[in-house]
């Protein structure tokens, strides 16, 4: 059976599968990322992972597999297949594409940028399927955004398009790791609502679960939080409406886990906010983790489709 090989590759785990050309995992495995040995064993993880991957598709499905696609973290030159920089990786301009293709016989190799690849699977075969232009924002530790257009991932002029997570929000507001204050991802990331809500608590291991937790029970400390970081990024939201005009606003992460918890408020929020702008459909996300695999795989059909027109 034709496949490829997809992998996504975290922070602290990677998830592989090998994937038929119709998106059907044919099989999936998980190991750790390993990042506390040093970006160079990081690096070694990811290749024998791939190899690993090959020869089980060639012991069980009778041939190698076709092509390989990855995500990875950070900042990705998907162009040149360099791996630019990933802060929780420790690596810099790791040429990922050309050492694959290297372990896997020459196979060709597709390299991208983790929610950018999410957004592709979440365009094309999850929630945001038939939608011709789609906003896809992971809430988790970070906030970024992949911009669907007519079934591609935009990546913008420099590879930094989508993100979201770093529009300023609240002037003057907290400080955010990139460098400015009060951008989105510092109010309403997981890991704000995490520092707000252990203050609000006073226990310092609560974390944002626990608060959407709280939320639905009607504690008032709770809900006092979780109304500041939706009304954040329902400002957010709208900054994106008014520039990008998506017909779908998929959202995803571990926030919305939280369900209806989230997206009741949220949805109220935006349509407090928006005036001349459409209204998209507001919808979590459908594809949960394996979305970056699904998405690493469809990277690496595309990929043989293109070598084929080409």
């Amino acid at each position: 059976m034709k496949h490829v090989i997809a992998l996504d590759v975290g922070g602290t785990g990677m998830k592989a599968a090998l994937v038929a050309a119709d998106g059907t995992l044919l099989h999936e495995l998980r190991r750790a990322t390993g990042r506390k040995r040093g970006p160079d064993a990081v690096v070694e993880s990811i290749l024998g992972f791939a190899e690993d991957l090959r020869a089980y598709g060639q012991e069980h499905f009778g041939e190698p597999a076709l092509a390989a696609g990855v995500a990875v973290p950070g900042i990705v030159d998907a162009d040149r297949g360099i791996a630019v920089y990933a802060a929780n990786l420790g690596w810099r301009d790791v040429p990922l594409r050309k050492l694959l293709s290297e372990r896997l016989g020459g196979i060709p190799v597709a390299l991208g940028h983790d929610v950018r690849t999410g957004g592709l699977a979440e365009g094309r075969i999850g929630a945001g399927l038939g939608a011709d232009r789609f906003l896809f924002v992971p809430l988790g530790t970070g906030i970024a955004g992949a911009i669907g257009i007519g079934g591609t991932i935009e990546a913008g002029a420099h590879g930094y398009a989508g993100e979201i997570g770093h529009i300023v929000v609240r002037p003057g507001g907290p400080a955010c790791g990139c460098g400015q204050r009060g951008c989105l991802e510092a109010l309403a990331s997981a890991s704000a609502i995490t520092r707000a809500w252990s203050a609000a608590s006073g226990d310092p291991d609560a974390d944002a679960a626990d608060c959407a937790e709280a939320v639905a029970s009607g504690d008032p400390r709770a809900v006092a939080v979780w109304q500041d970081a939706v009304a954040a990024l329902a400002d957010g939201l709208v900054t994106a409406l008014t520039l990008l005009d998506p017909r779908t606003l998929i959202i995803g992460g571990g926030l919305a886990e939280a369900g209806e918890t989230l997206f009741t408020p949220l949805r109220a929020a935006v349509e407090e906010r928006v005036t001349f702008q459409k209204l998209p459909a507001i919808v979590p996300a459908a594809l949960g983790d394996t979305a970056g695999c699904l998405g690493a795989g469809l990277l690496a059909w595309d990929l043989l489709a293109t070598e084929v027109t080409d």
